[in-house]
């Protein structure tokens, strides 16, 4: 069974994407136009997922901010359901992951988690409840195996930012393992930043500098 903070990593990648872009991933009330999705499609559990959270992180800001061991929780718990945290740990460790065992993986995702948990973990109770999402497309890739989601956020007074969700099924459910804000991937964005570290150290030695702060993960 996985860890909590191994199924933490999607969540706190989400999290610092979302501070360094705010409110670019803000997860928002779907506008009337998504409301057309169709029923089981991608699209529908992007929509569904994202307004149950922001209409729950908007009931219980008051709690959360005084316990933010529950907001974290709560985090978890719902991203669960959406996000494929293993596939997207391997996505991370890119060609460093290949031969790695499980329990290196692991290791390495529950450090990265932990280390973004704590810059980002806030920074959902600072989003703007009143965004919408509308869903534009959904793109089939490498024949139907993944699912392209296209989206905007729509701001009151600003331009509409793109946001992509890469998604795959997982044990017949779609989830999501990669988002695209403005074209930028936030898998490939920490793929990049920990290429050198890990060219020149084990997975255990770079998993220990994140645990321990020696390293600290960025998400622009």
């Amino acid at each position: 069974m996985r860890t909590f903070s191994h199924r933490k990593l999607i969540v706190t990648l989400i999290g610092a994407a979302l501070l360094a872009t705010a409110p670019a991933l803000a997860f928002a009330q779907a506008a009337p136009a998504a409301s057309t999705a169709p029923a089981g499609s991608p699209s529908e559990l992007v929509l569904d997922n994202s307004t149950r959270i922001l209409t729950t992180l908007e009931s219980r800001r008051d709690e959360f901010t005084r316990d933010r061991a529950a907001l974290r929780q709560f985090i978890a718990s719902e991203f669960e359901q959406m996000f494929d945290s293993d596939y997207a740990g391997r996505l991370v460790l890119g060609a460093h992951g290949r031969g790695a065992s499980d329990a290196e993986v692991e290791l390495f995702a529950d450090a990265l988690a932990d280390n973004l948990m704590q810059r980002y973990g806030s920074s959902l109770l600072d989003f703007n409840t009143r965004l919408q999402v509308r869903v534009k497309s959904e793109t089939p890739l490498r024949g139907g195996q993944i699912m392209r989601v296209s989206s905007e956020m729509l701001r009151q007074g600003g331009e509409p930012i793109p946001v992509d969700y890469l998604m795959r099924k997982v044990g017949g459910q779609w989830k999501v393992f990669d988002v695209m804000v403005e074209g930028v991937s936030f898998v490939q964005t920490f793929r990049n930043q920990f290429d050198a570290p890990l060219r020149q150290k084990s997975i255990e030695q770079v998993a220990a500098e994140l645990r321990a702060g020696q390293i600290a993960a960025r998400a622009d």
